[in-house]
This record gives C-alpha cells, sequence and structure tokens, in this order.
C-alpha cells in the first residue's frame, strides 16, 4: 500500500506531534521503533479501507477538484446553500470525509462546449461530467482518464451493481474500452409512455366527459378552442402545443410522441421492420399516415396553429400563464412546467391521461448511449475511488441504510434539482419509478395499517410525506401538490395499466447519429405536410431525398455496425461488461 505525499507528511506530523509530547528522543528525542510501526501500519490501514471499500472514511479530510454541470436558479437549492456547502456535500464529509472544490462550471446548454476547451489544454478537474460521446472517446484515446475496473469492484456497493445490472450487460459496456471501464454511466431509468395533460377544472366548467381514447382527448381540446378557454379578448385560443421538433427525448414535453405510436410509427429512431432489416423510423409509411392524421389536427385547429413557430420557452410560457389547456408531457410533468401555474393560480387542475395503453409496439427500436452522461476521473488523479464512493453514499446507503440523511432526503420533496449533487447523474434500479409509487401507495391506502412509514426507503418515506401532506392539508404547499400528481396520479396510472418497459436494444459503431443535413430534411418535410403546405404524397419524395443526401450510406454503416457489435462475444468469468475492439469503436 503505497503512501502518498500528502499522506506522508500527515503520518510524519503526528510522529513528531507524539514525539514532542512524550518527551521521547533520537538522540535528544528519539521514539520507539515499535510505536512507530503501530502508528505507521495503522495509518496504512485506515487509508487502506478508505480506498479500497464503498463506506470507509478518510482518516484526513481530502479535497477533490470538480467540473459540474449547474442548474437554472442555484438548482432550486435552499436559500444560503451552494454546490460546494449544501446537503449533498456536507452529508458526502460526514461520512467520507471529502469535500468538492467546484473549479468549473456551466449550464446543461454550454457544458459540452465548456468542456471541450478544457480537454484541449489538458487542464482537467479531478473528477468532471462527460454528455458528449466524441468527448469521451477523444479523452480515452489520448489516455487522459483513469481506467476505473478496479475502482467499481472494489467501492461500488453491491446495490449499485445490482442497479447497473438491471439494464443487462450494455449500460456498463458503454463506458468500456479495450475491456477496461473508463466512465461511470448514469442509468437511464424508463420514464414510461407520454401522457396526456389536460385542464379538468376546464372539462367541468363546460361538462365534458373524461376522455378514454386519443380521439375522445382531441374533442376535448376542440371544445377548449370553440369556447375561448384561456384566451383574452384580442387572442386567440391556444390548442394541443406542441415542439416543432414534434418528436421528444427522454428530457423533454410537448412532442406527439403517442400520435405517432397510435399508427406503430417511431419516427427518428433506427427500428427493425417486418422484413428483419434496420431501417429509419422517420421513413416508414406508419410515420407518413401519422403525419396525414397530425395533418388533420392541425386543419381543425386542435393542433397549435403557431406550433411550428414555438420553441421550449415560449410554450412553457404559455403553459404557465394559463393560455393553453393540453400538452403531452412525461410522469413528473407536475414538476416542472406545472409546479408554476399551481402557484400562480390554484384552480388550475391538470390532470393526467394514459390513452395509449392499448397500443403495442410490434417492432424492435434500438437506442443508443450517444446523449448518455458519464462521470470520468483525470488521468493520475491519487483517489479515482472517490467517484465511486460518493454514487455508493448517495444512491445506495443514504436512501437505503442511514438513518442520518433526513436532511437529504428531504431535498426530494422540495424538489431540488439533480443538478445540486456534486456528480450529476442518477443510479437506480431500471423501474425504480415504479416501485417507489407502488410502495408508497401500499402504506397510503394500507389497510390496517400493514404497511408503514417505516417500511419504505429514505427517498419513498420523503415522497410519502409530500403526498400525505397534499391529502390532508387544507391548503397543501405546491411541493407537495407535484408529488402527488406526479407520484401518485401520474405514475399510478402506469402501475394501474400494469406498464413494462420494453426490452432495450443497442446500436453498433457510431449510435446511428443523424447529420444535421438530414435532420433540417426532415424537420422541414414533416412540417410542411402538417400545416398543409405539402401534400402527404410528397412524403415519398421526401424518402428519397433523404436516403441521396447521405440516407443510404448512413443506413448501411448503421446496419454494418449492429451485426459487429453482435458478434463480439460476451464478457469472461468476473468481468463486469463485454469491451469493444478498440478506441473509438464505441457502443
Amino acid at each position: 500500500m503505497r503512501l502518498s505525499l500528502g499522506k506522508t507528511v500527515v503520518f510524519l506530523s503526528t510522529i513528531l506531534s507524539l514525539a514532542l509530547l512524550t518527551g521521547c528522543s533520537l538522540g535528544t528525542a528519539e521514539m520507539e521503533k515499535t510505536d512507530i510501526d503501530v502508528l505507521s501500519e495503522k495509518s496504512s490501514k485506515s487509508w487502506e479501507q478508505a480506498e479500497t471499500t464503498p463506506l470507509g472514511k478518510y482518516p484526513e479530510l481530502v479535497t477533490y477538484t470538480l467540473g459540474q454541470m449547474k442548474g437554472a436558479n442555484n438548482s432550486n437549492l435552499p436559500d444560503g446553500q451552494n454546490y460546494e456547502d449544501n446537503a449533498y456535500t456536507r452529508y458526502l464529509k460526514k461520512t467520507l470525509n471529502i469535500q468538492n472544490k467546484n473549479v468549473f462550471m456551466e449550464s446543461e446548454e454550454r457544458y459540452d462546449e465548456a468542456l471541450n476547451i478544457l480537454v484541449k489544454d489538458r487542464n482537467l478537474p479531478d473528477i468532471f461530467l462527460v454528455s458528449d460521446r466524441e468527448t469521451l472517446e477523444e479523452l480515452v484515446e489520448n489516455d487522459l482518464i483513469e481506467d476505473l475496473t478496479e475502482v467499481y469492484k472494489s467501492c461500488a456497493s453491491d446495490k449499485i451493481k445490482e442497479m447497473y445490472e438491471s439494464y443487462g450487460e450494455e449500460l456498463l459496456a458503454s463506458g468500456t474500452f479495450d475491456g477496461k471501464l473508463y466512465a461511470l454511466p448514469e442509468t437511464a431509468i424508463d420514464d414510461g409512455p407520454q401522457l396526456l395533460w389536460l385542464r379538468r377544472d376546464w372539462m367541468e366548467q363546460l361538462g365534458l366527459k373524461e376522455p378514454k381514447t386519443l380521439e375522445e382527448a382531441f374533442s376535448v381540446i376542440r371544445a377548449f378552442q370553440e369556447n375561448r378557454m384561456g384566451a383574452e379578448d384580442g387572442e386567440d385560443p391556444v390548442g394541443l402545443v406542441c415542439d416543432p421538433g414534434l418528436v421528444g427525448t427522454v428530457s423533454t414535453s410537448y412532442s406527439v410522441d403517442s400520435v405517432f405510436e397510435k399508427f406503430g410509427a417511431y419516427p427518428q429512431q433506427w427500428i427493425e421492420n417486418a422484413d428483419g432489416e434496420i431501417v429509419y423510423g422517420s421513413l416508414t409509411e406508419e410515420t407518413k399516415e401519422a403525419l396525414g392524421y397530425l395533418r388533420e389536427l392541425y386543419r381543425q385547429g386542435i393542433l397549435d396553429s403557431d406550433f411550428a413557430l414555438r420553441a421550449q420557452n415560449n410554450i412553457r410560457d404559455l403553459v404557465v400563464n394559463g393560455k393553453c389547456g393540453a400538452f403531452f408531457g412525461l410522469w413528473w410533468t407536475p414538476n416542472n412546467p406545472l409546479m408554476d401555474e399551481y402557484r400562480k393560480n390554484k384552480e388550475a387542475d391538470w390532470e393526467p391521461y394514459y390513452l395509449t395503453a392499448d397500443v403495442k409496439r410490434t417492432v424492435e427500436v434500438y437506442s443508443t448511449f450517444r446523449d448518455n452522461k458519464y462521470v470520468v476521473v483525470r488521468k493520475g488523479y491519487e483517489h479515482p475511488e472517490i467517484a465511486m464512493k460518493i454514487l455508493s453514499v448517495l444512491f445506495d446507503h443514504s436512501r437505503y441504510e442511514a438513518e442520518d440523511a433526513d436532511e437529504m432526503n428531504t431535498y426530494f420533496a422540495l424538489n431540488v434539482d439533480p443538478t445540486a449533487r456534486p456528480l450529476m447523474i442518477n443510479v437506480d434500479y431500471n423501474e425504480a419509478t415504479y416501485i417507489v409509487t407502488k410502495h408508497i401507495r401500499e402504506v397510503l391506502y394500507s389497510p390496517g395499517d400493514e404497511k408503514t412509514r417505516e417500511d419504505l426507503s429514505a427517498i419513498e418515506a420523503s415522497y410519502f410525506d409530500a403526498c400525505k401532506e397534499y391529502l390532508e392539508a387544507e391548503v397543501p404547499s405546491v411541493e407537495a401538490w407535484a408529488a402527488y400528481k406526479s407520484r401518485i396520479s401520474a405514475v399510478g396510472l402506469l402501475v394501474d395499466a400494469n406498464y413494462r418497459a420494453p426490452e432495450k436494444k443497442y446500436l453498433g459503431d457510431g449510435d446511428g447519429e443523424i447529420p444535421q443535413i438530414l435532420r433540417l430534411l426532415e424537420k422541414n418535410a414533416f412540417i410542411q405536410i402538417i400545416m398543409g403546405r405539402m401534400p402527404v404524397s410528397s412524403f415519398d419524395s421526401f424518402v428519397e431525398d433523404w436516403y441521396r443526401k447521405g440516407g443510404d450510406s448512413l443506413t448501411e454503416r448503421v446496419r454494418e455496425g449492429l451485426v459487429r457489435r453482435m458478434y463480439r462475444g460476451t464478457p469472461e468469468e468476473g468481468g463486469i461488461a463485454p469491451g469493444v475492439d478498440a478506441v473509438g469503436d464505441a457502443f
């Protein structure tokens, strides 16, 4: 076990102090050799335990430099707290004796660009986040980050390992190069399908029934339009708000994925068609049919007439200011943006509807790791294990075992953004969202107190308290409202429908990233068809154009990359994940 320069200084200082206190001397103040040996052995064991176990506490404070992705509004942290002094950092200091010093901070929108400058300058913090695949590959190729293989084996808790394993082999493999783990990936917890969020208070005002199908829901939106709900004099009423990109990502609302899925269409994704061929989902006959349906919604005024001109912030303003009564969003929509509207108007009663429960996926849809977030450690940093220890404390110990993490766990109910954590990734089981809600409901509605709050994990208890406040308080807090609407109302719909996330399959080399020229071609063609500026039949010309302008060769590369990945073999006994053939040849 090596002692670093810092540890050696601490050790020698301790010896010197003891020598002065005891009056022992070497010559004039010698210390007994046996005492020195005992101290040396004790110090070495303390450091070794800290460096090789998930929860081992460092005998002296270890400060690490950090590159952090910051959030808006100081990540919603309570007043007086910041990224170096909050419940997370205080708990990590208490548990592990570590402290972050943030030398690089940037918003999510600008993070990748700013990080690339540091990479080029070879001026990296000890621990930092990477959310750009090309940057990760560059870091590995230039030997700028540490091999974390042994760190994972020794300092990942058993639960953390179980969490990663719940996604199959390929999640860890995405951070593995030449059989070595260089990056700790975020676990992409399934957020479920899109839900349609409607202003139920408007429905009650108009005497409308709750919809059971998408068609019935669109009739509700038409009634909102006809009755000018949310519109003032001189304003046009807003229909179903929709992002001009039409298809969302794991973190966006306001798309119309559910409409496409109704037709068995999966645009902007690589799929395996009925003939077993890998094709780009935006080019199928099912997508063409869905565009025709959206065109009719637009003609009837159900789809927002200005959708092509909207930006995310502009759409959010429509929602928060009570100008619209319908949009598609994921289960956490009450946290963002609906909390802000509820803060202004307690009468705004938004309700989620799961109207595509009977839609069955008939094709294989492939995912990628291109936009995944990873935690990496600077090459040469003395304590690479710290990154893994932080994950073990924040996502295992504090949630499932600790009895002293109340301050930190209240952050969930307070809607503190995950960017407040020193490491801005999430690690949890694949179906964690649904498991949490099941457990909360069991306690919330348990007959005869068969289940109690003590049966819940820390995160579950935090949400339970907020939901209980919502049900019992005369005027519940905004946070309690959001917790109940998201965890019980929204996720509850998916639990009751026995929703199961589709098994993920992953692309091979290059992850099938669509070049900008093809993305713009697609966006323009789709908007023109929906707005009636081009006939639905022009879709066929768009497909031909897409293949001619580079799509043909791209499709071939994706197919070849997938085949190569399939024949790379299986992990060796005791290995953490299958590797890749060479640096840059990544999943």
